[in-house]
């Protein structure tokens, strides 16, 4: 939780080394701003403080024009960080909480999170549960038996590995092991105004939706999942018959928007940006330099790009919404006429142009 006096105090000293840390919100003009800002300090009772840019905008705050609050900032503690990287990196089956990073960092615990965040584009915490995650898919591969994995990784029990928090999503230790095999995706194919559309999913979720014919998607089902096992949907896979007929109902204009579950994998910043496109309305749109500065990284503005093109679930992460900072659609997996074509549809039911 932010400090919002000591945010407030900061902002009215003009406070550089504050940047990144968080933004300033005033109702009155409805812009939000560097904490450094040059800017007339609003009264207190018109400022509202938010961790991160994203979420100034997603209450409808834009960014200040005189301070550009989504430029990329300065690489103020850089250096301090990426120390901070190195310490978790050296062991990441050690137990190491943001307290004893912070100390030896030199930093108060606050100042360490917001920087390391801003810079990194994770909390420390995050980052050390990815590095984690990697120790114990390497030695799943390598080890001897999955309970080795479990423990050369630290996790100190099966309990801590079961559920939402299995390191491996979805995937079974032992399917792991395998390269994946043995998990099992059923898929059909429903026909939508915007044309044919494939749709995949495990027990667990939706984990693969495209735009296109069957002799198309398919292979690329298949290329995306090469050691899954795909069936065609048959009468008793009511999840993925009910999960595809919402998508449908969406497409076709019958039901809103729908948030359905989703099986998929990413890097922690390709889930940063995924997570956020999701927050994304219909019929609005964000740019890629906007997506980068909600996700904490400004100047990782390429690599925002890039997870929107990993993305294998089209409309559940819609990344469709997001596109150039000069107004073009730039990319999109299914084809751009798909991508205007699905703006369009959702900017005329919400009556925005």
């Amino acid at each position: 939780m932010l400090d919002e006096a000591l945010c407030y105090e900061q902002m009215a000293a003009r406070d550089r080394s504050a940047d990144g840390l968080f933004v300033a919100a005033v109702i009155t003009t409805g812009v939000f701003c560097r904490p450094g800002c040059p800017a007339r300090t609003p009264l207190r009772r018109n400022v509202r403080f938010y961790a991160t840019a994203g979420e100034a905008m997603r209450d409808g705050f834009r960014a200040c024009s005189r301070c550009r609050p989504l430029a990329a900032l300065p690489d103020i503690g850089l250096a301090t960080v990426e120390a901070v990287c190195r310490m978790i990196e050296a062991d990441p089956a050690e137990a190491i909480d943001l307290a004893t990073l912070a100390a030896r960092a030199g930093y108060s615990p606050w100042h360490l999170q917001r920087r390391f965040t801003a810079i990194v584009g994770v909390s420390p915490r995050d980052y050390h549960a990815a590095l984690r995650r990697r120790l114990y898919r390497r030695e799943l591969r390598s080890g001897p038996s999955a309970t080795a994995a479990l423990y050369a990784a630290g996790y100190g029990s099966t309990s801590r590995v079961g559920g939402a928090a299995n390191p491996l999503g979805g995937v079974t230790p032992s399917a792991y092991a395998r390269g994946g095999a043995g998990v099992e995706l059923s898929y059909l194919t429903i026909a939508t105004r915007f044309g044919s559309v494939l749709v995949a999913a495990s027990d667990k979720g939706v984990a693969f939706v495209a735009f296109g014919p069957e002799e198309q998607t398919l292979p690329e089902l298949a290329a995306d999942f090469p050691r899954a096992s795909l069936r065609r949907a048959e009468a008793d896979d009511a999840a993925v018959a009910a999960w595809a007929e919402a998508i449908g109902a969406y497409l076709n204009g019958h039901r809103p928007d729908p948030r359905l579950p989703l099986d998929i994998q990413g890097t922690a910043f390709q889930q940063l940006v995924w997570r956020f496109l999701r927050s994304i309305p219909a019929g609005e749109t964000r740019t890629y330099t906007e997506v980068a500065a909600a996700v904490g990284r400004p100047a990782a503005v390429r690599a925002a790009a890039s997870a929107c093109g990993a993305n294998r679930v089209s409309l559940q992460i819609p990344c469709h919404r997001v596109i150039r900072a000069d107004g073009a659609l730039g990319g999109y997996r299914w084809g751009l006429n798909v991508k205007r074509a699905l703006l369009a549809a959702e900017g005329a039911r919400l009556g925005s142009p």
